[in-house]
């Protein structure tokens, strides 16, 4: 989910603050977002290509990020260009304009990818020529990627409905639909798979367990129970990222809880009192989160158990950590992209891939980091081993 508009709502409520003068200086301060301070950089990041996908993203909230499927890195803009690139250098290999506003997406799988509009629509294209195949009404906007497997697509839409839609055709085949609270932030989680399973959030605060091909629902829980008399305080969304690790998932909500289940049954391994507007992401040893005020959070995958802690981008908007080699990469609301050492959260690296602001979670495939600025571009990273090359020893001249 983007998170630019609640940037702007602090940035104003600052401002607003500071003309009233009734605040000391202190209590200002603590409102604003955390200066950067020098770093010791112990990791060479090295941008290798960059490209412009489309118009800006700027102040929308809008689910829009790369995906790749091994061979090609494929990005959507929000005013409709969807567009493919050679993962190596960048190169533009096709280009397709949808000529409607884009919302999320894209979603990659099986020869198809799968974007999502503005005015409700989801639109299935081709991945290796870019020509549309199909769109269809999907009944009310997606802030979700898609979800491709099996031969279908799922969306998931703002109203919490999950439909699942025929690869081939875009005919409906089921639907899932929760109760909406009478108070909600804007925006989905998108789903993940583990299988033949989907796995789905919701506004509910509940998790939904279904069969990708039937769309019964294996099993529900409720992972964010509502607390508090207002509907402010009862707010236990599930918009950001869900994370899979073998048979295993990872969810976090708003005001609520940051747990791991067992994908099979729904059994909860373990739970953490995490509030988090992000989500998880996680790697085979640890899980990820930003808190809601910018914190963030490294925990053993196995028990929850705290690792580390880094608050160095509170109020700064930071995106999701994403594990890339052996840091965990976080973009905020300045364009930066800080890397952390994913083993003890101290900051190893810097780069700023523009003025603009990063609102999608990065994107790491292969030994790559793909991230998409707010302002309509696309940067592509790698880590640089600088370390000065040794001569093998002759074993043989040795000997002799």
């Amino acid at each position: 989910m983007n998170k630019a508009c609640r940037t702007i709502g602090l940035i104003s409520a600052t401002l607003l603050i500071a003309s009233c003068g009734i605040f000391s200086d202190e209590e200002d301060e603590a409102l604003l977002p955390m200066e950067l301070v020098k770093i010791d950089e112990t990791v060479k990041i090295k941008k290798i290509w960059s490209a412009k996908l489309g118009k800006d993203s700027k102040f929308l909230l809008v689910a829009l990020r790369p995906a790749g499927d091994g061979s090609r890195i494929y990005a959507a803009s929000r005013d409709g260009t969807v567009t493919a690139f050679d993962p190596e250098s960048g190169k533009q290999i096709w280009r397709t304009k949808l000529e409607t506003e884009l919302s999320a997406g894209p979603g990659v799988g099986e020869g198809r990818l799968a974007v999502t509009a503005r005015d409700g629509f989801g639109i299935v294209l081709d991945a290796a020529t870019g020509a549309e195949q199909w769109r269809a009404d999907i009944g009310a906007e997606s802030l979700a990627i898609p979800l491709i497997k099996n031969g279908t697509v799922i969306f998931q839409t703002i109203d919490n409905r999950l439909d699942s839609l025929s690869l081939f055709d875009g005919n409906l085949r089921w639907s899932i639909v929760q109760s909406t609270p009478a108070l909600t932030m804007r925006g989905s989680s998108s789903p993940v798979s583990v299988g033949s399973t989907v796995f789905a959030g919701f506004d509910s605060g509940r998790i939904v367990a279904a069969n990708i091909d039937s769309g019964v629902v294996a099993w529900e829980v409720l992972l964010s129970p509502p607390k508090g008399r207002s509907d402010l305080d009862r707010l236990s969304d599930i918009d950001g990222a869900m994370a899979v690790v073998g048979q295993d998932l990872y969810a976090g909500g708003y005001q609520g809880r940051m747990a791991a289940f067992a994908s099979e049954s729904g059994q909860i391994l373990w739970n953490r009192e995490v509030s988090s507007y992000a989500g998880v992401s996680a790697d085979w040893n640890s899980v990820y989160t930003t808190r809601d005020n910018g914190e963030i959070v490294a925990m053993t995958r196995t028990n929850g158990n705290e690792i580390w802690r880094n608050d160095s981008l509170l109020r700064r908007d930071p995106t999701l950590p994403v594990p890339f080699q052996s840091t965990v990469v976080v973009a905020d609301f300045e364009g930066y992209l800080h890397f952390f050492s994913a083993i003890d959260g101290e900051p190893v690296a810097r780069e700023r891939a523009g003025r603009d602001a990063i609102s999608s979670d990065p994107f790491v495939i292969a030994n790559r980091l793909y991230v998409q600025s707010d302002n309509g571009s696309i940067s592509a990273y790698v880590v640089v081993d600088d370390r000065p090359s040794r001569d093998a020893p002759d074993v043989a001249a040795d000997e002799s």
